[in-house]
Formats: C-alpha cells, sequence, structure tokens
C-alpha cells in the first residue's frame, strides 16, 4: 500500500481561522486576515472547535492518492459520500499482471497462501484468455476478485476527515482500511497539526463508543495516535 498526500489547502489552519473569524466579525476581509496573522492561530482554533463550530473545517481540503489497496477496501471508502473519488476502471484498463492483497490471516499460514494465491492467479489466467479471445475487459472483469488492486484519487474537507479517521482508525474497522486511514492522519497532521492533534478513534479525544465491542486497550490506542 502506498499513501500520498498530493494537494491540501495552501495554509489550512489560517484558512479555517479566518472563516470562523468572518462570521464573527464586522471586519473585511483583509483585515482578518491581518488579524489571524498576527494573532494566536492555535488558541482561536482550540475555542473555535471546543464550541464545535465545524462547518469551518470544510474549507480546508486534502488529496491523497492511494495505490496498492484492494478492491475490497475501497468498497469500504466510497461509502464515506461527502468525499470525491476517482479510481482506475477496470473497464478501460485491462489487468496485464496479477495484482492482489493477501490478508494477513492467510500470508501467515504457508498452505493457506499457496491456496489462495493458486486461485488467484488460476482467475487472472481465464481473464487474460477471454481478453485475448476478443471479450472485451468490461466483462472480462467479472472474474476479478476483491483481492484484485486498485488505485483510487480521494479528496476529502478536514471536517470528513476527522469523522472518518474516528471510524476507520479505530481497532473495530477492517484492517486494511484502517492501515490506510491511519497512514492519511499521519500525513494530515503534517499539513494541519492542530487541526487533527486529537484526530483518530474516539478513545483518543475521550470515550471509546464501541460499547460491548470495544477493544479493551484506549490506553495503548491514545499513545499510538498522539504519537503519529
Amino acid at each position: 500500500m502506498k499513501v500520498a498526500l498530493l494537494r491540501h489547502t495552501p495554509e489550512p489552519e489560517k484558512t479555517v481561522a479566518m472563516a470562523a473569524r468572518l462570521c464573527y466579525s464586522a471586519s473585511s476581509v483583509r483585515e482578518l486576515e491581518e488579524k489571524v496573522a498576527a494573532g494566536s492561530l492555535e488558541k482561536f482554533l482550540g475555542k473555535i472547535l471546543k464550541l464545535g463550530h465545524l462547518s469551518v473545517l470544510e474549507h480546508a481540503s486534502f488529496t491523497f492518492g492511494v495505490e496498492g489497496i484492494s478492491r475490497a477496501t475501497s468498497h469500504q471508502l466510497v461509502r464515506h459520500r461527502l468525499a470525491s473519488y476517482s479510481q482506475q476502471s477496470q473497464r478501460y484498463v485491462t489487468a496485464t499482471a496479477p495484482e492482489y492483497v493477501i490478508p494477513h490471516s492467510i500470508a501467515a499460514d504457508p498452505e493457506k497462501r499457496k491456496r489462495f494465491e493458486r486461485e488467484i492467479k488460476r482467475a487472472y489466467s481465464l481473464y487474460s484468455e477471454l481478453v485475448e479471445e476478443g471479450v472485451p475487459a468490461e466483462d472480462a472483469r467479472y472474474l476479478l476478485p476483491n483481492a484484485a488492486c486498485t488505485k483510487i484519487i480521494i479528496t476529502m474537507n478536514a471536517r470528513e476527515l476527522l469523522h472518518f479517521f474516528s471510524l476507520r482508525c479505530c481497532e473495530r474497522a477492517q484492517w486494511e482500511i484502517r492501515g490506510m486511514a491511519t497512514e492519511m492522519l499521519r500525513l494530515a497532521k503534517g499539513a494541519a497539526p492542530f487541526i487533527f492533534r486529537d484526530s483518530g478513534p474516539s478513545c483518543v479525544r475521550g470515550r471509546c463508543v464501541e460499547g460491548e465491542m470495544t477493544c479493551g486497550k484506549p490506553k495503548e490506542i491514545k499513545e499510538k495516535f498522539k504519537s503519529l
């Protein structure tokens, strides 16, 4: 899996602070920009976030490029509807070689891995045969498994990212999307450290919301995400 932060709103935290100040000020936009530059950005943002005035976070967006994840994970990802996605098409891009993700529970056992890869390669082999025989890739792709690798570009605003991280960084999330979300959070923190300071699963900011399904190790999880 490869995850890269391709683009983001320039000075995202300053942009969010300006949007927030505008709501409570009669100043011009230019004056607001000067006030934000002169004032304590973190103190003001902290107050806004504590008040729950999260709509202003929507003015900062982040675009990630992800490759080497499975179709099983991309299917989960696109359920987050307040985002934009552009995914490599299996209709227009013909697979030339088997590219797939092996779950750890299978990869750890040599015999299980062997059987898994045998069936995956068999599916890809038949796929290639059908394409060579003139079957359109859009029809041959019906053979390809959930394990098939894909590439996708994702754009989310900061507010949706906070929500996404709270769900997908949790130990209860499926392992592959959890790994992807955790790396996205690490990159987002580099661009907007204060906004994402307490981001991660719900236990990072307060109590676990998973109830009886909790992983039971909030202290370890908090330490992990504080050190990202």
